[in-house]
């Protein structure tokens, strides 16, 4: 059976030992739990050998302070209760664990900088739903995988002493920081000693993602032609087969570095880069001309070369769409929101971060340069992409992930391509947080975490 919802009541000192749960009779009879024996109490890591004493009347759990304060429990906490009974256990969770970049411990209202909005509202929401979570950094990792120190909220933000979770979600924002060995061997301990999960546990590049991709046949109408750029002859190829290509850092984001690469008549080219003010433009004799230029940068940053795309227009600026594609309390995949992304007038590219701005897929489709006829149905046809996309990502990249921010772009023709596939998806590209209501977003990261843990 499911796990149920339950308050917990911790009592005060000397009433209650710290070996001994109180539980109601009936809770105890729905879960069939034992009383007559020693049982496990699990909590991530923690775990503790206890009896069970039954009351009659007792909605929730009631547990000695001295047990709350070991398993890191504040006053009014609510939890989810499950009874394993070929292990004896009872279990009391889950933990989620979020892995954030950074703090900052002095500045009480916003500890996480920009991000600290996205953590409240996942703690109110693991609250509603009787889980428990909490934030930490790779400086919180110590030398012990069973417990780490991290932030709760529990009437403000507290920083404490907390067992390793149950289930752990990465949403740290730099490479430098997830490939830490401390992260990496804090991870694989977790998974080997707890039976943690660990989701969203790594970055994905370019060209990794079409390398891999382009592996699976049904995906291949996806797919523009992409490869690692290397050389001098490779650019020549592309460029004499497409009007335009793109050059995309390869560990790059939000836009940033990305160059556009046009033909223009007499055998010259041009050259669009997206910077932070706007584009800057470059034009050169020849294509030789071109490369030579480049091959300054090509040192310190490797590019993914792209066949470039004519995309539907809306207000006569490009544009593309953002899936969020989440998995769900079946451990599926499935659709969240899909959002479309109009660019700037001073950018090529559509991100958010070099001033892009978001519109409904509705309102997008209906007022694009697309035919009447491939107006039908693409909302449906772009929504299926990104779940064959997410799937195919699964089958060919050996890692787990539980979100993906899926870029899609719509050619002058109706045919849909893949643009990118982020495993850090943006908590601020699909729905605006707003007030006390908890987005599709925040509820489904916890649905799919209850699917991990069992509970």
């Amino acid at each position: 059976m499911h796990s149920k919802k339950i308050k917990v009541q911790i009592m005060k000192p000397g009433l209650l030992e710290d070996d001994c749960l109180v539980l109601g009779e009936l809770l105890i009879k729905q879960l069939k739990i034992p009383t007559n024996q020693p049982l496990q109490l699990s909590f991530g890591s923690f775990r503790h050998n206890v009896k069970v004493i039954p009351l009659s009347r007792l909605d929730g759990i009631r547990i000695s302070q001295g047990l709350a304060k070991s398993m890191a429990l504040p006053a009014r906490s609510t939890l989810r209760i499950f009874y394993r009974p070929q292990s004896s256990t009872i279990q009391l969770g889950p933990i989620i664990g979020v892995l954030i970049s950074q703090d900052y411990p002095d500045v009480t209202e916003r500890p996480f900088g920009p991000i600290t909005q996205f953590c409240r509202e996942l703690a109110n929401a693991c609250q509603r739903q009787g889980v428990f979570v909490y934030f930490f950094t790779p400086s919180h990792i110590g030398s012990s995988s069973s417990k780490v120190t991290g932030w709760l909220y529990a009437d403000g933000w507290k920083k404490t002493e907390l067992p390793a979770a149950n289930v752990f979600y990465n949403r740290l924002t730099s490479r430098k920081l997830e490939n830490k060995p401390s992260v990496q061997h804090f991870m694989k301990e977790v998974k080997s000693l707890y039976g943690s999960h660990y989701f969203n546990e790594k970055f994905l590049d370019k060209t990794e993602v079409f390398d891999a991709l382009g592996k699976a046949p049904s995906l291949a109408g996806y797919m523009p032609e992409s490869h690692l750029f290397r050389n001098y002859a490779m650019l020549k190829s592309m460029c004499s087969r497409h009007p335009i290509v793109f050059l995309k850092p390869i560990k790059g984001s939000l836009g940033k570095g990305i160059i556009r690469i046009s033909r223009l008549d007499g055998g010259a080219y041009q050259t669009l880069t997206a910077q932070v003010g706007g584009t800057q433009k470059h034009n050169y004799a020849s294509l030789s001309k071109l490369f030579t230029a480049l091959s300054g940068k090509m040192k310190s940053t490797r590019y993914q070369i792209q066949q470039g795309l004519h995309l539907i227009l809306m207000d006569r600026r490009p544009v593309d769409f953002r899936a969020l594609v989440q998995k769900n309390r079946f451990g599926k995949w499935s659709v969240t929101s899909v959002v479309a992304r109009i660019a700037n007038d001073q950018h090529f590219v559509s991100n958010l971060a070099r001033g892009g701005s978001l519109c409904t897929l509705k309102n997008a489709i209906s007022r694009s340069t697309l035919p009447p006829a491939a107006k039908k149905r693409l909302n449906v046809r772009l929504k299926k992409a990104a779940l064959d996309i997410a799937l195919g990502i699964d089958q060919q990249i050996p890692a787990h992930f539980g979100e993906l921010g899926i870029d899609l772009a719509v050619d002058q023709h109706g045919r849909i391509w893949l643009l990118e596939v982020n495993s850090k998806p943006s908590k601020n590209d699909n729905t605006p947080l707003g007030g006390s209501k908890i987005r599709p977003s925040v509820k489904q990261v916890i649905e799919y975490s209850r699917f991990l843990s069992g509970f």
